[in-house]
């Protein structure tokens, strides 16, 4: 699989020292001080597209190293390695889980090739690293080899899904604390103007009395909905199928290897890791991903409504709704001195639209399976943990920079409850709907309230009125059993 050029450094137009490797294709000069390989070098010159690097998904490639350092205790147990080359690939999977080596995996994360060039690079940083601590040089594969020794009984279609899905469940838990953090900043305003009455509205149009707390609880619901689904992933995720190798027959894999190494895995991650059922269909199974996506979405539009809604309530402050403030955080405009808009809404609005626009992506790729394995992994991978680090931190600066000073206009919100015709519909019960419309109507006509209009209009003693038409009772429900009693 690979040479080293002993005796011998070729360089390149830089004076850079080289070795040579050899593969399928022919002979390449692989820097020197590389740990990486040949089937890597070939990669980074291949897929020069996006700029990102897989690098920039640590999560991955330390997810990727407790896969390797597992499979690597799987085959010393199975008596396939030898005690002395299995500590040392433990001993470089481990330095690389702790954040080593980090610079060492530079291939474009839109590599072709269902994750095989990052499984070569895993393999072949893995074995350089591993030689140098058994006392050898760079690419000596006699002694410890990137495929026959540390992809052993392995392959990429059964190691890189595997490193996948635990990345994503090493980043959704900081989602999902970051999720229940911003639920907890909703419901401590939402405790603070529990009391406090504005009006709902359907269709942006006068509904019914409701509190700001029920408002911003709403949003709290919709949040702690969102970390039940997220935490419910977990376990899917944790199905693995090591040991089924190329298509999920496990051909070059011992039989008893799937056991091994998914204990092992298990073992040293502390989750509930188990073997897929059908090693054949998990080889193509994509729906993990579906449904991460899907909640990952579903997340986003739950935000997106949390944002807008802010947005519109703090519209004006004197031509819009102005029943509250987000703080200030910059000025609004290059010429209409004074002006501030709510930016951290936007802000997060605009990570909703990335989400959305994530989702399609992966749903694509994942559609596009062909026989006995879907190809497109790595950009399903790659938007699924670009997303979650997204909205991770967004939901950060929503929490932080929005949320947690926003200020209620108590008078305005009262003043629009008990002002809008809409109120009229709690005397349904009392003098019919018809008359109700007419007393709405003749509201909304004048300015004057619906109490005003209904104290004149009907013989409904004054007690009475008052308690229809108490904007906090029928905030709370309480007008049915009011005419109850009456």
């Amino acid at each position: 699989m690979a040479r080293h050029a002993t005796g011998s450094k070729h360089t390149t137009h830089r004076t850079e020292a080289t070795r040579v490797e050899h593969d399928c294709i022919g002979e390449l000069q692989v820097p020197e001080r590389a740990y990486w390989g040949i089937h890597t070098e070939r990669a980074i010159r291949n897929f020069p597209v996006s700029g990102r690097a897989d690098a920039e998904h640590p999560q991955l490639i330390q997810a990727y190293a407790t896969v390797k350092k597992a499979c690597a205790s799987a085959n010393e147990e199975l008596g396939l390695l030898s005690g002395v080359k299995a500590g040392a690939i433990r001993q470089a999977c481990m330095e690389i889980e702790g954040g080593r080596f980090l610079d060492q995996f530079p291939i474009d994360v839109m590599q072709g090739g269902a994750g095989t060039s990052l499984n070569m690079n895993m393999n072949e940083v893995i074995a350089n690293r591993a030689l140098e601590l058994s006392g050898h040089h760079r690419g000596e594969y006699t002694y410890i080899h990137p495929n026959d020794d540390v992809n052993k009984s392995q392959s990429t279609n059964d190691t890189y899904p595997a490193a996948c899905k635990i990345a994503l469940i090493d980043m959704l838990g900081p989602l999902a604390q970051s999720a229940k953090k911003l639920s907890r900043s909703f419901h401590a305003l939402a405790d603070r103007h529990i009391n406090d009455v504005t009006i709902g509205r359907t269709q942006l149009q006068d509904a019914v009395p409701m509190t700001f707390g029920q408002e911003f609880h709403a949003f709290a619901s919709f949040l702690k909905s969102d970390v039940a689904a997220i935490e419910a992933l977990v376990p899917r995720l944790a199905v693995l199928n090591l040991g089924a190798t190329a298509i999920g027959t496990g051909i070059c894999a011992d039989l008893r290897f799937r056991e091994s190494a998914t204990r092992h895995l298990a073992q040293v991650t502390g989750l509930p890791i188990t073997a897929a059922p059908d090693p054949v269909a998990a080889v193509t199974d994509m729906s993990v991903y579906v449904s991460v996506s899907a909640a990952l979405k579903n997340l986003a539009v739950h935000l997106k409504k949390a944002a807008d809604d802010l947005r519109l309530l703090n519209s004006g402050p004197h031509a819009g709704l102005n029943e509250l403030t987000v703080p200030a955080r910059q000025a609004g405009s290059s010429i209409m001195p004074g002006k501030v808009n709510p930016v951290i809404p936007e802000c997060v609005d605009q990570c909703c639209f990335v989400i959305f626009g994530m989702d399609t992506t992966v749903n694509w790729a994942a559609g596009e399976g062909q026989l006995q394995l879907n190809a497109f992994d790595p950009v399903i991978i790659h938007s699924l943990l670009d997303g979650i680090s997204l909205l991770t931190r967004a939901m950060g600066m929503f929490r932080r920079r929005c949320v947690d000073d926003i200020t209620v206009n108590v008078a305005v919100g009262r003043r629009h409850a008990e002002s809008s015709p809409s109120i009229a519909a709690s005397l349904n019960a009392d003098i019919g709907y018809e008359h109700a419309v007419d007393i709405a109507k003749e509201a909304s006509e004048s300015g004057r309230t619906v109490r005003d209009i209904a104290a004149e209009r009907t013989d409904l003693p004054a007690d009475r009125l008052d308690a229809l038409l108490d904007p906090i009772t029928l905030s709370r429900g309480l007008g049915q059993t009011c005419r109850e009693q009456h």
